[in-house]
């Protein structure tokens, strides 16, 4: 049986439809860094979907091939993610998407070193006849944090970051997102597979005692 990130980890990949506090320790990302509208077909963001999956695939399917990875074991790729952030703006301005910035994201297994990465980023180039020079072995400590499952649109996302914001503020708490705490989401359902009303989305948003 594959190593499944999402249900070994619960607390960061299956929160409840209630907000809580976690904490969230280091971890390794595939990741591609950009600008512009998630919703234009054929933007800078749909574009990056594909370098990461390609970059993620070709880790996971090592063991195949001649490259070794030290310690490695067969897993489920972990979903996709992104950090994202409007310059100038305090908190998310959903009506001006064309000026969102984001890093969108895969995690790393933790046996996959900096080495295993830059064989990758050849291997998939060479395999693919594809750039994959904007992909990049990204380590991010996002510490304390309140996150909430969403269900339904991005679109209706204020609603569910209001309730937690209110519970982050009732425990202690408040809003730290800054140059380099994010807007998070992990996106756990296909919005081409699946019906918007019921699309599951991770919301995280960085906390800091008051």
């Amino acid at each position: 049986m594959a190593f499944d990130y999402k249900k070994e980890y619960k607390e960061f990949y299956m929160p409840k439809t209630k907000p809580s506090i976690v904490e969230v320790p280091k971890m390794n990302y595939i990741a591609v860094r950009g600008k512009g509208n998630p919703n234009e077909e054929n933007g800078e963001y749909q574009n990056t979907i594909g370098l990461l999956y390609g970059i993620a695939f070709t880790i996971k399917m090592s063991y195949k091939g001649t490259h070794k990875i030290d310690g490695f074991f067969e897993y489920v790729v972990p979903p996709l993610e992104g950090f994202w952030w409007q310059e100038n703006t305090k908190g998310m301005d959903y009506n001006r998407k064309e000026d969102l910035h984001f890093i969108s994201l895969i995690r790393l297994p933790d046996f996959v070193t900096r080495e295993d990465f830059n064989w990758a980023i050849e291997e998939a180039e060479k395999k693919k006849k594809q750039d994959f020079s904007k992909v990049e072995f990204l380590t991010y400590e996002e510490g304390i944090c309140v996150q909430c499952m969403h269900i339904g649109s991005y679109d209706d996302e204020p609603v569910t970051v209001k309730a937690m914001h209110e519970y982050a503020n009732l425990q202690g708490y408040e809003l730290d997102i800054t140059d380099t705490r994010y807007h998070h989401e992990i996106y756990l359902s296909d919005p081409r597979r699946c019906d918007v009303s019921k699309l599951k989305t991770v919301i995280r948003h960085p906390i800091k005692k008051k």
